[in-house]
């Protein structure tokens, strides 16, 4: 199913990790959290701005927002992913993908687009078709949740609205059922989890 992950543990307080999965947790965070702020800054080739507005303090504020929206999504998507398979017993460690961070930032420095697939969590063990579609399901579901929270967070302070689309369109992009995503995994499990998933991820698009 995954490649095993090999690296030496490290645990803080009750989580296994390792010094390898939090460099690339970082990486991956970094790097995404860099290409929406480009995104969302207009510092994009086909944009019309300046490369030189990454040294401005909006630039700065932008990517700190960008942290704590699409970064923070990103990161508690994927530990969602690793504390379920750890709770049926499974090895599991992120792995960022390098080339798929540089076209994530190379994307969007040119045409102010995001592909976002920047890592995976690499599990090791034996899990049913549930287990595996529950894993799955766990890291929509954390940015549907993440999605609804900023939503009222925006209500106080506009800015968060950037963390409302954007966890819901991680939500709804990770439901494709294809490939390595994670709607794949899910619509073999449970076609109503699936359906219901997608169904989640467009109202929160294009409705509210």
């Amino acid at each position: 199913m995954y490649q095993s992950p090999v690296s030496k543990p490290l645990k803080i307080g009750p989580i296994k990790t390792s010094k390898t999965e939090l460099i690339d947790i970082a990486k991956g965070w970094t790097a995404l959290s860099f290409a929406f702020a480009l995104l969302y800054s207009g510092t994009y080739l086909l944009g019309g701005q300046s490369f030189t507005n990454i040294f401005t303090i909006n630039f700065f504020f932008i990517f700190l927002v960008s942290m704590f929206t699409a970064g923070l999504g990103f990161v508690l998507h994927e530990l969602a992913h690793k504390f379920v398979a750890q709770h049926y017993g499974c090895l599991a460690e992120f792995r960022a993908f390098d080339r798929m961070l540089y076209l994530a930032v190379g994307l969007a420095a040119v045409v102010g687009w995001i592909f976002a697939a920047p890592g995976a969590v690499m599990i090791s063990g034996s899990v049913t078709r549930k287990e595996n579609g529950i894993i799955s399901m766990a890291g929509p579901a954390t940015n549907f949740v993440l999605a609804g929270i900023f939503f009222f967070i925006a209500q106080a302070v506009p800015i968060f609205r950037i963390g409302y689309f954007i966890n819901a369109w991680l939500g709804l992009f990770n439901m494709i059922p294809f490939g390595n995503f994670d709607g794949k995994k899910i619509l073999a499990w449970s076609k109503a989890w699936w359906v219901g998933g997608v169904v989640i991820g467009l109202l929160l698009l294009f409705v509210f």
